[in-house]
């Protein structure tokens, strides 16, 4: 008998990892954009000499809450890929994604030590290329942790596949408002957080588009042939690639010029685009089959 609730189920418990994923990824954006990556007297894991800090709003507090944050979304992280191995049902591809998450996330752990340690264990730590390599590394495990719960929840429809296009192009428009390539607000900290919460939903939309469209080209979904299915692909891979641009220069990891922010305003319009034609063209199927068809020369 298991002791699991029944309303527990795998894509459930993948896809609340998955948000937390999100919410750490938004967390250490604010951190490091605060500053507060700098404090705890650059010390880890301990935070000033304490284990636990004065529970206040400030530097410190900060810091040791995206760690905390960090440590429970780790060991959840690892419960993903444990439920992929020791239950059934799971393909090979769900368990290697899963897996692959966990297999990075000692490297992410790192590196995010490394970026608070400047002048401690690592002198210079808190440099632009760890940064970078913090920012890739945790887009790799939020990919990979989209797959397994897209994976492991069992066949895709066409209604799914729309309903993903959908969340792609929103996140992506939503991103766009945060983004410092649009003058439309300034980018504080809140303003930094709030652009990788929409645009990694916007990412995670097409990752699930990319990875419907694919088992469409494979397999098919009632409704939608080959050739269209394997467009979309091709349009949302294209948007993810931009996008993912849009999030590297969405940190500091260049000089940010008038030259870089039309750069940026430009890839983060391509991003747009070519989601707004992956949702269309899947509208564009659904309208020749829902319309009327002249049968036997009526």
């Amino acid at each position: 008998m298991s002791l699991r609730p029944a309303w527990l189920t795998f894509r459930r418990y993948a896809a609340a990892t998955t948000g937390m994923t999100l919410v750490l990824f938004s967390l250490g954006v604010y951190t490091a954009a605060t500053g507060s990556g700098l404090a705890c007297q650059a010390q880890w894991p301990l935070c000033s000499d304490q284990l636990i800090p004065a529970l206040t709003i400030n530097p410190d507090f900060i810091e040791w809450f995206h760690r905390a944050w960090a440590m429970v979304t780790g060991f959840l992280i690892v419960g993903v890929a444990g439920w992929t191995w020791l239950g059934s049902g799971f393909d090979r591809r769900t368990r290697l994604a899963a897996t692959l998450a966990v297999a990075i996330l000692p490297l992410q752990i790192t590196v995010g030590a490394i970026t608070v340690t400047l002048s401690g264990l690592v002198p210079g730590g808190y440099t632009v290329s760890t940064h970078a390599a913090h920012l890739i590394v945790a887009l790799t495990i939020f990919t990979l942790l989209g797959l397994a719960t897209i994976w492991g929840g069992g066949r895709g429809s066409v209604r799914l596949l729309r309903a993903a296009a959908a969340v792609a192009v929103a996140g992506i428009v939503a991103s766009a408002l945060f983004s410092r390539a649009v003058p439309f607000l300034n980018y504080a900290p809140p303003a930094q957080a709030a652009f990788y919460v929409t645009g990694l939903a916007g990412h995670l939309g097409l990752v699930a588009t990319v990875a419907y469209a694919t088992e469409a080209v494979r397999s098919g979904y009632d409704g939608l042939d080959a050739d269209t299915a394997g467009t979309v692909r091709a349009l949302s891979a294209g948007s993810m690639a931009a996008l993912v641009g849009t999030l590297l220069l969405g940190r500091d990891l260049v000089l940010y010029t008038a030259t870089w922010e039309r750069i940026n305003l430009v890839v983060l319009g391509v991003a747009v685009a070519l989601a707004a034609a992956a949702a269309l063209t899947l509208r564009g199927s659904d309208e020749v089959r829902d319309g009327s068809v002249p049968i036997g020369g009526d």
